[in-house]
């Protein structure tokens, strides 16, 4: 039950895919020990630049010659006002004051030309490093991409969060979707539908999905240990994807404020905001998500809010201040564990084969 036509694709041991958490989470270190410990690892490569990327990949080559993916980010076009900006920055105002930084009206604010270009840049640099699996959210790209890629024999997987979404995957020539439940950590994967009708629960998802597509479906949300994996396997995905079970990991690059945020959260601290980045995420509830909570119709779209929130995202990480970080994390935070990658799968695996012994 645990090889199937998916990890034959991928070429790996078990059917585990660690999530592609942008930020640098994603450590070279972290990526090809999961790779090395037979699931596949995946550089969350959003907000990298290409050099970035290139020296990321060259990296995760030298520790391992097992396979591993890559995650971009599929740009959207978006606008701003300058009203808007000054709005926000009025809001962040009192919270830069009490991190003792100044406002900086000179930050680097995205435009939509800007934000195209690097992805095509990124995806140039993809092809050229020969990266074997390259995964998407926040919607498809271009027909052009999609062919360029499969030309040069990159695995595709798309991220969906309803049964529509995961249906245009497979109609944009994908090899594999992921399903994003409504408990899993960080961005919401949506494209098709708006935030708030695509919170779909993972276990009535996964069925739905593998009724109306013949790619593989890979679940994501909250999924943790052997449980999950048999739980997914049994409702017809071909693996799961995994995100706050690797996050607090040893080779993890997440903040140590960060991962003791999760391993002391309980479920019903894990909201939903677009606060931090102006699209919708879930994470641990903090200072900065309940201040913000009733201007959150106000605030820019991603990534402007995004980009507007760096600085005090970074000086609270700097202060050891976990107020004011965005504390990404799925739905089951008491099951989360501080120990290595290998240590964790091993444990899965051992979870899983115990349960369909008993199947």
């Amino acid at each position: 039950m645990l090889t199937n036509g998916m990890t034959e694709v991928l070429k790996i041991e078990y059917p585990i895919i660690q999530a592609p958490m942008a930020g640098g989470i994603t450590t070279s270190t972290l990526v090809a020990e999961v790779s090395k410990s037979g699931g596949l690892g995946m550089i969350g490569a959003g907000y990298m630049t290409p050099n970035q990327i290139r020296e990321q990949i060259r990296e995760i080559k030298k520790l391992t010659s097992s396979p591993f993916g890559i995650n971009l980010f599929v740009p959207n076009e978006f606008t701003y006002t300058e009203s808007e900006i000054k709005s926000a920055n009025q809001l962040l105002q009192p919270i830069y004051e009490q991190l003792n930084l100044q406002l900086n009206d000179s930050l680097d604010i995205p435009n939509s030309i800007h934000v195209f270009e690097t992805f095509n840049e990124q995806i140039k640099v993809v092809i050229e490093e020969q990266v074997p699996v390259c995964s998407f959210t926040f919607g498809i790209p271009s027909k052009e991409t999609i062919a360029e890629l499969k030309r040069n024999t990159i695995i595709l997987i798309g991220t969906a969060t309803t049964v529509d979404e995961a249906v245009e995957v497979e109609k944009s020539g994908m090899d594999i979707v992921v399903v994003q439940g409504s408990e899993a950590g960080g961005h919401r994967g949506n494209f098709i539908s708006q935030s708030q009708e695509s919170l779909v629960g993972l276990m009535s998802l996964i069925p739905q999905v593998v009724d109306h597509v013949s790619i593989p479906v890979i679940a994501a949300g909250g999924i943790m240990d052997g449980r999950g994996l048999m739980a997914s396997l049994c409702l017809g995905a071909k693996g799961v994807q995994m995100g706050t079970a690797f996050l607090t990991c040893i080779e993890s690059g997440a903040h140590k404020v960060y991962k003791e945020a999760i391993m002391n959260a309980k479920e019903d601290q894990i909201v939903l905001t677009r606060a931090f980045s102006g699209k919708w995420a879930r994470g641990i509830k903090n200072k900065f998500i309940t201040e913000m909570e009733k201007h959150e119709d106000l605030l820019p779209d991603f990534p402007v809010q995004n980009t507007l929130t760096q600085p005090i995202r970074k000086a609270s990480s700097s202060q050891n201040n976990a107020d004011y970080i965005s504390l990404w994390s799925g739905q089951s935070p008491r099951l989360a564990k501080n120990q290595t990658v290998k240590n964790l799968l091993d444990t899965i695996i051992t979870e899983a084969k115990k349960i369909n012994n008993y199947i």
